[in-house]
């Protein structure tokens, strides 16, 4: 019996739907992460390129060795859910180490849940669901630009120096 994960470069799905997936990942981690970037926040386009790229990454794995799996006369199941629950501990740590707390206040927090956001859009495209990945992505943007806006006019925030800071002069 010849150990397919070792020795072959096959793939069940067609390498041009890897890349496309892996793509869309990426794009949409971009689309995400440009208001951290713009921010200047800690986590910005890079990051949240690389969230979504690896979490597609482990869906397209996951898919792939229960493919591989599937071809031998043993039994194999697939529990999508464990592949999705691993992601989300993953990229919760990483947006946890986003959050700070400093003088009484918490920052970060948009931060880690763009990260967390970009993890989920990237299962969405590793798995397939390209549709869910892009409107999720839709989604992001709309509520982390024309809502910084409302946010400034509504709330009395401004913009100090790339920090929000809440309007004094009342």
């Amino acid at each position: 019996m010849e150990n397919v994960f070792i020795t072959s470069f096959e793939t069940s799905l067609p390498w041009g739907v890897i890349a496309l997936r892996l793509g869309a990942a990426c794009a949409l981690g971009i689309a995400i992460g440009i208001d951290r970037e713009v921010r200047d926040r800690p986590a910005g386009l890079r990051t949240h390129m690389l969230t979504a790229l690896a979490a597609a990454m482990f869906a397209i794995i996951a898919i792939e060795m229960m493919a591989s799996l599937a071809g031998e006369d043993r039994h194999t199941q697939f529990d999508p859910i464990r592949v999705v629950e691993a992601v989300t501990a993953g990229v919760a740590f990483l947006a946890a180490g986003t959050i700070i707390q400093a003088r009484g206040s918490v920052k970060g927090l948009t931060t880690g849940a763009g990260m967390w956001l970009a993890g989920a859009v990237g299962l969405a495209c590793g798995a397939g669901y390209l549709t869910v990945a892009v409107i999720g992505a839709v989604f992001a943007i709309v509520i982390l630009l024309p809502f910084r806006i409302i946010e400034s006019r509504l709330l009395g925030k401004r913009r100090i120096l790339g920090r929000e800071e809440p309007d004094n002069d009342v």
